[in-house]
């Protein structure tokens, strides 16, 4: 492993960035994940001579992201950041659950350097890909330094960088994809260079983050799930995920986190068996505000797989 100070560590996990289709014009139906990180690195002309190391963790269509790849990950970047030579590490990621990655670190890496996701809506075999600027800003981002110098679980994406723990995917095909939600980005990238629009996220890290990575190599993640609130609805979804195991439920609700009655006293009844329960929005922006004393547990401005996590990671600690 090189030693040379300001070393960018670029761990790839597969999606859309590593992807390639049949042809170019092609944006929908490709392959994900067939291009490891080291190739992504190499056939960008801008990256080379800079001090960069790429390692392949996975070669995933992230819609199947798995536990193993996400401790991996975790453990993968902790352990590059920790190193004194290492300015910040960038993942590459599909987009269909960057947002949820993106949490998932913030809450259990302490990234004290930039940790950067990327990402891609277009193949690295399209015609105009998105990947490579992506890839070149999100390099950009781990190497800044002085007054611009950024840390925490960060997410760059079409000259936008976002706090990891407010990302979210509001769009399934254009290029413009992400948004931070209320928040709002973090900064900008215009012409290779950092523009800071507000402070550098916290690293609140969850209690589970310490001891992470042995819990998960003695015991599985604990099921947890979501069910949408929506008209018509009833409780049979909840009940069957309780006698089917689940040890936790995030409810998406409609508006303010509204949930239908029926959904409503089945998680009632899930909670009287001991499964933690929360209440979120499916809703892009607002989250969860107030609410009346009777109503179930909140889940805040948290979405609906934010809260997801935050329960997993809340059921480990407590295991």
């Amino acid at each position: 492993m090189p030693s040379t100070p300001g070393t960018v560590v670029v761990l790839g996990t597969g999606g859309t960035i590593a992807g390639t289709a049949a042809h170019a014009a092609q944006h929908t139906g490709y392959t994900a994940g067939v291009l490891g990180a080291e190739a992504l690195v190499a056939a960008l002309p801008a990256l080379q001579g800079l001090p960069l190391v790429a390692h392949t963790l996975a070669r995933l269509d992230s819609c199947n992201m798995d536990g193993p790849t996400w401790a991996l990950l975790a453990e993968q970047a902790a352990l590059h950041l920790a190193r004194p030579e290492v300015a910040g590490v960038v993942v590459t990621h599909g987009t269909d659950t960057l947002e949820e990655t993106a949490y998932f670190l913030h809450r259990v890496v302490a990234a004290a350097k930039p940790l950067v996701l990327t990402a891609a809506m277009r193949p690295a075999t399209a015609l105009s890909p998105d990947g490579p600027q992506n890839l070149f800003d999100a390099v950009t981002v781990a190497r800044s330094s002085g007054a611009h110098s950024a840390h925490g679980v960060l997410a760059v994406l079409g000259g936008v960088v976002f706090a990891g723990a407010e990302l979210r995917k509001v769009h399934g095909y254009r290029q413009d994809a992400f948004s931070a939600g209320d928040a709002g980005p973090l900064a900008l990238l215009e012409d290779g260079v950092l523009r800071v629009l507000r402070p550098w996220p916290n690293v609140p890290l969850h209690a589970v983050a310490a001891s992470l990575s042995s819990l998960l190599a003695t015991r599985a993640w604990p099921l947890v799930d979501i069910v949408t609130s929506h008209a018509l609805a009833d409780g049979r979804v909840v009940d069957a995920l309780v006698a089917a195991g689940s040890r936790g439920l995030v409810l998406a609700g409609t508006g303010n986190g509204s949930v239908h009655a029926a959904v409503k006293a089945a998680a009632g009844r899930a909670m009287a068996q001991g499964v933690r329960v929360l209440r979120a929005s499916r809703c892009q922006l607002g989250g969860v505000v107030g609410g009346a004393p009777d109503d179930l547990p909140s889940a805040g401005t948290l979405t609906p797989v934010q809260a997801r996590i935050e329960l997993m990671l809340d059921l480990l600690a407590a295991a």
